[in-house]
């Protein structure tokens, strides 16, 4: 599978092919608000009108809903992953830097 980005709107979470910007599949959440997404280890997340869903990010199947009761309908942000563009990217370059800083001192 090639690189796909993961867009919330309206409700739904949808999945674009990076290379050529083609729709591969769409899913409805309930509700016609503010969708929050978020990876966290290969596990899509995403959240609308104060519920929190895990996605298949190959599929879009929902796998779970939690209403979160009790809490009411607004926006739900989620954390436990890194949202910021290249993150990973420089994480890897930290530790590249450290491990040549040690070998360089050995």
């Amino acid at each position: 599978m090639t690189s796909t980005i993961f867009a919330g709107i309206k409700g739904t979470v949808v999945a674009i092919d990076r290379e050529n910007g083609e729709i591969r599949w769409s899913a409805d959440l309930k509700g016609a608000d503010f969708v929050n997404v978020t990876l966290l280890e290969g596990d899509l997340f995403a959240a609308s009108k104060g519920r929190l869903y895990r996605l298949d990010p190959a599929t879009g199947s929902i796998l779970w809903c939690n209403e979160l009761p009790g809490l009411g309908y607004g926006i739900v942000t989620v954390a436990g992953a890194s949202q910021a563009p290249g993150a990973a990217e420089q994480q890897r370059r930290a530790s590249e830097a450290a491990a040549a800083v040690s070998e360089a001192s050995s």
